[in-house]
């Protein structure tokens, strides 16, 4: 399937790893220049060496911690006009509501939560005086299906959920916003926390993959990737104000 992508620019944040870099790939591979935000100032140099010698796209790298309203602000006059946003950068820690400390909500909170909104706020009034621009929000498949044991997550994804669709069925003509929420994904924070749990029950970290799902099993980055970057070309014109669950049906068995 054609998806006349070529020659448009994107930022992927979180572009790194995981799914963030996934994107940043397929994207690549469909001919769209990239520009990549992360924290991780070596990460952001293996990516961008990575991507520059994969892919015959131009590749920008930016260091900046989205928490912070003016690293925000900073990455988006730098980038300036852009036809693609990937909001991807956030990761909230598991916990109950009694475990949770104040301090871990409000991090993960201003990263993942407020770093989506603020971005969107930011980018997206360019995106409608020119007529054109997609925003693709990766959120969570705990938005739909919340757990105890995840509560900061579960309510941070449905707060995005909703924001996806008010400003995505709102959004001037031409101008698309809209979410993906990825169920369990073999990611390398995925793994990290299999580790420690094999660690926890088994005093054996090596044991990771034994708590993966059978059925269904796990997604790859490349699944969510390869949904996302249907969604910013043509081919998705009609889609916007509403988010997309890709878990293999877990969700709902």
């Amino acid at each position: 399937m054609e998806l006349d992508l070529v020659g448009r620019r994107a930022l992927v944040t979180g572009g790194t790893r995981g799914i963030g870099l996934a994107c940043a790939q397929a994207l690549a591979d469909e001919g769209v220049d990239l520009a990549i935000a992360g924290r991780d100032v070596q990460a952001l140099k293996a990516a961008t060496k990575e991507l520059r010698s994969k892919f015959r796209v131009e590749v920008t790298s930016h260091s900046c911690d989205l928490s912070r309203p003016d690293h925000q602000k900073a990455l988006a006059d730098v980038i300036g006009d852009v036809d693609i946003v990937i909001n991807n950068a956030g990761a909230i820690p598991r916990g109950s509501l009694e475990s949770l400390q104040d301090e871990e909500w409000r991090s993960a909170w201003d990263l993942k939560l407020f770093g989506y909104i603020n971005l969107c706020r930011l980018i997206l009034p360019a995106m409608e005086r020119r007529g054109s621009g997609v925003i693709v929000n990766v959120i969570g498949s705990a938005a739909i299906h919340p757990t105890g044991a995840y509560v900061a997550g579960a309510t941070a994804n449905a707060a995005l959920d909703a924001f996806t669709r008010a400003v995505g069925s709102s959004a001037a003509p031409g101008v698309r916003v809209v979410g993906v929420h990825p169920g369990l994904t073999l990611t390398d924070r995925l793994e990290t926390l299999l580790r420690s749990d094999a660690a926890e029950r088994w005093a054996n970290e090596e044991r990771w993959e034994d708590l993966l799902p059978v059925e269904p099993p796990p997604a790859h980055p490349e699944d969510v990737a390869d949904l996302v970057v249907f969604l910013v070309s043509e081919r998705a014109r009609h889609i916007t104000g509403t988010s997309i669950l890709i878990d293999g049906g877990a969700t709902h068995r």
